[in-house]
């Protein structure tokens, strides 16, 4: 009697779904900006629905690192893969198109317009059931109470912590669900800085992914699940957050923190 034939899927890795890739891998990341070599080969995985921060002095690629994953550099190598979706060819538009938001350290707001007229102003950038992630306006003063009190004032009228608000919530309504966010508590007062953490946290809670660059730790520290540190261009620790209170004495070493 002939055995029976098994099935050639038995014993098979299970197929990656979309919703077990990582939000987002760097693998091998390098990045120019004209003639100068900025980052040296950046590796570095996101998962989807984690807060990751990137840590080091100024001058050590952070900033770059950011704007290589948005297309904003000059000459790009390695690899960047979004949702699986490898992108280091891609422009910086395409990039956005596949739920990807940068808060850059400028903010970017339009001073002329209103709070609410910089709120209204970005289309919604993805496409299919990731549009959803889209929020209404009315969710955003849900979110930022300070926004709905200014929504008349204009760009130039807000305080630096409101228009830090404002640039982030401008970036959830393109129904991003990847955020790039580049030391949004800077130069800020201690209560707006806990408004923030408190956003943070609650994007967290829906399902966001975020990447930030902070130079404020004891910001940081409590949002993070995951820390990557850089020195010169590359990642030279990577830990997680339940090994902070033993990472501590190479971050004082590595940042002076």
């Amino acid at each position: 009697m002939n055995a029976p034939v098994k099935p050639e899927t038995e014993g098979a890795l299970p197929a990656l779904t979309l919703e077990s890739m990582p939000a987002l891998e760097l693998a091998g990341l390098e990045a120019w900006y004209g003639e100068s070599h900025i980052l040296h080969g950046v590796d570095l995985t996101v998962g989807r629905g984690e807060v990751v921060t990137l840590l080091g002095r100024n001058g050590a690629g952070r900033t770059t690192t950011l704007r290589a994953i948005m297309g904003l550099t000059g000459r790009r190598r390695g690899s960047i893969r979004i949702a699986g979706d490898e992108t280091i060819d891609l422009p910086t538009y395409r990039i956005a198109s596949l739920g990807v938001g940068y808060c850059p350290e400028e903010r970017g707001i339009f001073a002329s317009l209103s709070c609410e007229e910089n709120l209204l102003l970005p289309p919604v950038r993805v496409k299919g059931d990731a549009a959803r992630n889209a929020m209404s306006v009315d969710e955003i003063y849900t979110m930022f109470p300070n926004l709905r009190e200014r929504r008349a004032s204009q760009g130039t009228r807000l305080s630096g912590g409101e228009q830090q608000m404002l640039a982030v919530a401008r970036i959830l309504r393109t129904g991003a669900n990847l955020l790039l966010l580049d030391e949004i508590s800077e130069g800020l007062a201690p209560v707006i800085v806990q408004a923030l953490a408190r956003m943070i946290l609650a994007l967290k809670a829906r399902g966001f992914t975020i990447v930030m660059v902070e130079q404020n730790f004891r910001f940081a520290a409590p949002l993070a699940d995951r820390f990557y540190v850089m020195e010169h261009g590359r990642i030279v620790e990577h830990f997680a957050a339940r090994e902070l209170e033993a990472k501590m004495p190479v971050l004082n070493a590595l940042l002076g923190v």
